[in-house]
């Protein structure tokens, strides 16, 4: 059988649903690590990019597509929406958000080198086009009537369904960037130790690279308008998941919790059939519209959950806003020397051994507004964030992957770490003295514009 004819078979065990986890287990000589980095276009005048025209973000993937990357598109003939070469792709988020997926490297300074390469790689059509990109996790200047949406069949769906879930759903899909990084795990006990502990760490995550303080051109008062709207988009698909707090979390677990939240939908044939709100396990138990659930309609349901930390074939780090330049590959060091070391797994593990999900999950709603500011337990969340770094910082020694300067992985972490020093987040940076610049929209896109250039992202 073809890989194509096992994933249209028909789901008939609850073995085959764990099959996919179980598939992905690897020994830790194959680990990688994969960075998902998204940024926003804007011209002059802070107006975000559009999918169409001459200086739209297709005009920038069929360009890059004469450059080697092989264009792709959902159906035959249908519109292009990503590009793909050599492990790595280029994808388009909701709002046109680009985003680069990088392919599966060793170490943090592989990770900074692709994505150098990669602003390099459209700077030439960017500049020509006056096109500036912005690390930072929620746009800073457009309203959500100013969007068309990028023409992709499940966007289409989650734009009607998600309002219903959370009155901030659209501007998450509009308005909101990341920067993620994807791990592997060794066996089902290590992938639910790396769960449980991200998952507690997740907020902690978040505070640490706050870097949205803007909304509709002015500083709305807090340090991540992103983190806000993710308290406010869906509650069944989105969270800290708690029954993978546990000691002894499984698959199942993580399984039991996926096959109860709600579908969007799933493909027959190349085209879209929306069934959202049904439940997978309702769709597995009872079928749809005369279908039955296949491998690729479970994979597909599975990468439309966003949980803080998502289990797929790798583990998923979810949590922060996009960064400017100075940190752009910070988020992947970090979580690279905690889960990718086995005393600083182990060291976080017990930092937070007796955190509970209410009371962390409680933080969340101090996190968006004041950072590492945020009350926890009897202080604030900034000397657990000192310690994680710390944790981080050991566990990226102990690796030695040394840069062509001879300096290890740490030399990532640490202009986060001078910032956390002193309290502060990637955002209070950018607002510092933001109010008494003249023209504050020319400031916000100059101090949050990616470097484009080989030199500028060192």
């Amino acid at each position: 059988m073809t890989v194509e004819t096992l994933s249209d078979k028909p789901i008939t065990t609850y073995e085959e649903l764990l099959s996919l986890f179980h598939a992905a287990i690897k020994p830790a000589s194959e680990f990688r690590v994969g960075a998902e980095m998204e940024k926003f276009g804007v011209y002059d005048d802070g107006s975000p990019i559009p999918y169409e025209g001459d200086t739209g973000v297709r005009a920038i993937l069929e360009e890059l597509s004469r450059r080697g990357w092989t264009p792709e598109a959902e159906s035959e003939g249908g519109p292009l929406i990503a590009l793909l070469r050599d492990g790595a792709s280029v994808t388009l988020e909701p709002g046109s958000q680009l985003e680069l997926s990088g392919a599966p490297l060793v170490h943090a300074h592989q990770i900074c080198a692709e994505f150098r390469a990669h602003l390099a790689e459209i700077a030439p059509f960017s500049q020509e086009k006056k096109i500036h990109w912005l690390g930072l996790g929620f746009h800073p200047f457009a309203r959500r009537d100013q969007y068309t949406m990028v023409p992709k069949q499940r966007y289409a769906i989650m734009r009607e369904y998600l309002p219903t879930r959370g009155s901030l759903a659209l501007d998450m899909m509009l308005r909101t960037s990341t920067v993620q990084a994807n791990y592997d795990y060794l066996s089902e006990a290590d992938a639910m130790t790396k769960m449980r502990v991200a998952l507690k760490l997740s907020p902690l995550t978040t505070a640490l690279f706050a870097n949205s303080p803007f909304y509709e051109g002015k500083p709305f008062g807090g340090k991540s308008y992103r983190a806000k709207v993710w308290l406010d988009t869906d509650p069944d698909r989105s969270g800290l998941v708690p029954s993978l707090w546990k000691k002894n979390a499984s698959f199942v677990d993580y399984v039991e919790w996926a096959l109860d939240v709600p579908m969007f939908m799933f493909k027959r044939n190349g085209e879209k059939v929306a069934n959202t709100g049904q439940t997978f396990r309702s769709f597995w138990k009872s079928g749809y519209a005369g279908h039955k659930p296949n491998m690729s309609d479970w994979q597909t349901h599975l990468n439309t959950i966003f949980p803080e930390v998502r289990l797929k074939k790798t583990i998923e780090v979810r949590g922060a806003d996009a960064q400017g330049t100075k940190l752009a590959c910070t988020l992947p060091a970090l979580w690279t020397g905690i889960l990718y070391d086995a005393q600083a797994l182990a060291a976080a593990d017990a930092m937070t051994a007796d955190w509970t999900h209410d009371e962390v999950n409680a933080s969340r709603k101090e996190i968006w507004q004041k950072g590492l500011g945020a009350r926890f337990r009897a202080g604030t969340l900034q000397p657990f964030a000192e310690k994680l770094i710390e944790i981080a910082e050991g566990g990226l020694e102990r690796r030695a992957f040394l840069s062509a300067s001879g300096k290890d992985e740490r030399a990532h972490l640490t202009a986060l770490k001078e910032l956390v020093a002193q309290g502060k987040t990637p955002a209070d940076r950018l607002l510092d003295g933001i109010e008494h610049v003249p023209d504050m929209r020319a400031e916000i896109i100059r101090r949050c514009e990616l470097a484009t250039s080989a030199e500028g992202t060192k």
